[in-house]
């Protein structure tokens, strides 16, 4: 068994000491450079017996940080670190978002809080970058976000700035297929996450929605064109149709992007077959209070704006159906607990923290990205000794961290069933430790540490 972590002074260093120096005190840096990134930071660990592909982790901030390294420990899976944390993203100038983007590999990013304040001059600001998605996103190449919960998938095109609805300031660039209004969206990643939406929907077989608002905003207008010009030559078929065809009302500006596609692009497509619905956004809304109730399973693809408020809608209305179920229950007297009957019904949404969400990217392997909300404020209670406020709150719960790893390194080695085996058996002996009543952060760690034997050992 390796020597446990100080997980303790490790958020001590982050708050008031140097942290990036603690860190690369702790793992060794990699050979591993990301194409035209030589001067790339990039650390190593693990064990890398077994021809294990690694993945890619992002080291940001808080518990993100800490449940991270605690994870990586506790399971000893090879894996590849890049620098994040907010301090050295804004002394770097980011840098470090276009080494991690850059490299080839499956990879876990965590969202942490936009408004992290860092030290510059002796000042507190506002770290650079915000919370780093957005220029993360562009310098990887994502071009969508998918978010399968219940039986409902969300793709989400992005990077895509919101909406132009002055036609005197918009046109796209037909050099970059940038879609140009008071702000840039790359067309030619809108023509990616169409594809894949039209993919996913021939390999499931299940409704596939397309929420844009062509009538209303420029750069939808363009997106359903899009979507239209990938639909002729195939078998899908389109089973509800806006009044006017977006592709022949916005032809010169999509064959502008189409333009600068790879030839191949469509190869294949012709056999895709499937029912496809075009609605306006706002009506994917209610449609989907529908498919959830009803269990009805469906693809929707949405622009980066309105898919933002689907995967809201989609985290908080099982717990809206569930109070709702419990007053009527109430009311007819009858003597059942809804969340119980939720769970036997077929349900599987719970409030959204279980919701995993992939990243697609033009070039690369995907990267699997998860949110800490309140992650900041844990981190603070440990360091102030008092992790549960006396009794009032629980104490952190790691288990997004192994789930997630237990998904990305699934991803990384699909054909790998010895691996897979074995990483369901660890999260297995997560919820053993976890179950009944979830132990202080710390104790937690020194239980799975004695409980887990590290891969390859």
């Amino acid at each position: 068994m390796s020597q446990n972590l100080d997980l303790l002074k490790i958020a001590q260093e982050e708050q008031s000491g140097d942290l990036f120096k603690l860190l690369d005190e702790t793992y060794k840096r990699s050979t591993v450079k990301p194409e035209g990134c030589p001067d790339a930071i990039i650390w190593e660990g693990g064990n890398f017996a077994g021809g294990i592909q690694p993945v890619a982790h992002a080291f940001t901030d808080m518990f993100a940080l800490n449940g991270t390294m605690m994870a990586l420990d506790v399971l000893g899976l090879p894996f590849l670190g890049v620098p994040m944390m907010a301090q050295f993203r804004h002394d770097s100038k980011l840098a470090s978002l276009e080494w991690f983007g850059k490299l080839d590999y499956i990879a876990l990013k965590w969202s942490t809080a936009g408004d992290f304040m860092v030290n510059e001059n002796g000042k507190k600001v506002v770290v650079s970058g915000k919370s780093a998605n957005a220029p993360l996103r562009t310098a990887a190449g994502v071009y969508c976000n998918v978010r399968p919960y219940g039986g409902i998938t969300s793709i989400r095109f992005m990077p895509g700035l919101p909406y132009s609805q002055d036609k005197k300031k918009f046109f796209v660039d037909p050099a970059t297929g940038n879609v140009h209004s008071e702000m840039n969206t790359p067309g030619v990643r809108m023509a990616y996450a169409a594809r894949l939406f039209l993919n996913m929907v021939n390999e499931t077989g299940q409704v596939g929605r397309v929420a844009t608002k062509p009538t209303q905003a420029q750069e939808d207008a363009i997106n359903a064109g899009i979507m239209r010009w990938l639909l002729q030559g195939t078998k899908f078929k389109l089973k509800r149709k806006y009044t006017v065809d977006a592709y022949e009302e916005n032809r010169a500006a999509v064959d502008s992007i189409v333009a600068l596609l790879p030839k191949d692009f469509k190869d294949g497509m012709e056999n895709w077959t499937g029912d496809i619905y075009e609605h306006i956004a706002d009506t994917n809304f209610g449609l989907l209070l529908h498919d959830m109730i009803l269990q009805r399973k469906c693809i929707v693809y949405a622009t980066d704006l309105d898919g933002d408020r689907l995967t809201d809608l989609m985290a908080d209305a099982p717990d809206v159906l569930r109070e709702w179920g419990q007053i009527v229950i109430d009311r007819v007297g009858a003597k059942v607990d809804m969340k119980k009957l939720w769970t036997e019904m077929g349900y599987t949404m719970t409030n959204g923290k279980d919701m995993t969400s992939v990243m697609y990217r033009v070039h690369g392997a995907p990267i699997y990205e998860q949110t800490l909300g309140s992650a900041d404020a844990m981190l603070l209670r440990l360091l102030d000794g008092d992790e549960t406020v006396g009794g009032e709150k629980q104490p952190y719960d790691p288990r997004i961290h192994f789930v997630l790893i237990n998904e990305a390194y699934k991803a990384a080695n699909p054909d790998n069933k010895e691996l897979a085996t074995w990483l369901d058996a660890q999260l297995a002996i997560f919820d053993k430790i976890y179950s009944e009543k979830r132990p202080r952060y710390l104790d937690g760690y020194n239980q799975l540490k004695a409980a887990i034997r590290p891969w390859g050992t």
